[in-house]
């Protein structure tokens, strides 16, 4: 039977994604995303833990990443765990591990509007965009203010 490799993160940026190019052309997005948990410790106070994950995005997503992610920024990344070796400059022999990923979505608002798109590995760029409403949802009555028309939205994410 065979095992299953499968992360889901979803966080914070602590710095905009470092770009790469391979020699064919396609591009490699290397950053971290910080996730963290609240809880309280036996003496019940209030405690705070934040995880460090290291992503890496190839192609047309990690082309995206570069583009619209800075530091701050909210992801959604899925991928799987790889650890590979490599050699310091010490010539010591080092491990690390990453989450090769293959779905980005960006998440939160983006110069104030409320939405959010996604971007499969598969895609090749051709990923989806999901509208999220930023008004509170309608206790049944009719809103004051209609939606404005969709040959009004502007947003210049490439798709």
């Amino acid at each position: 039977m065979a095992g299953v490799n499968k992360v889901i993160v979803l966080g914070h940026l602590g710095r905009d994604p470092e770009m790469r190019y391979q020699p064919s052309g396609a591009a490699i997005a290397n950053f971290s995303i910080a996730t963290s948990e609240n809880f309280k410790d036996r003496e019940g106070n209030k405690q705070e833990r934040t995880e460090w994950h290291r992503i890496v995005l190839f192609g047309r997503t990690a082309e995206i990443a570069g583009e619209y992610l800075r530091k701050g920024s909210m992801a959604y990344v899925e991928g799987r765990l790889q650890t590979r070796k490599w050699t310091d400059k010490e010539g010591q022999e080092r491990y690390t591990t990453e989450i090769i990923g293959d779905r980005l979505q960006l998440v939160g608002p983006r110069g104030g509007g409320g939405s959010a798109a996604s971007f499969d590995e598969e895609d090749h760029g051709g990923g989806h965009s999901t509208g999220a409403s930023s008004a509170p949802a309608s206790s049944g009555r009719k809103q004051d203010t209609p939606p404005p028309p969709m040959e009004d939205f502007d947003d210049d994410i490439p798709f």
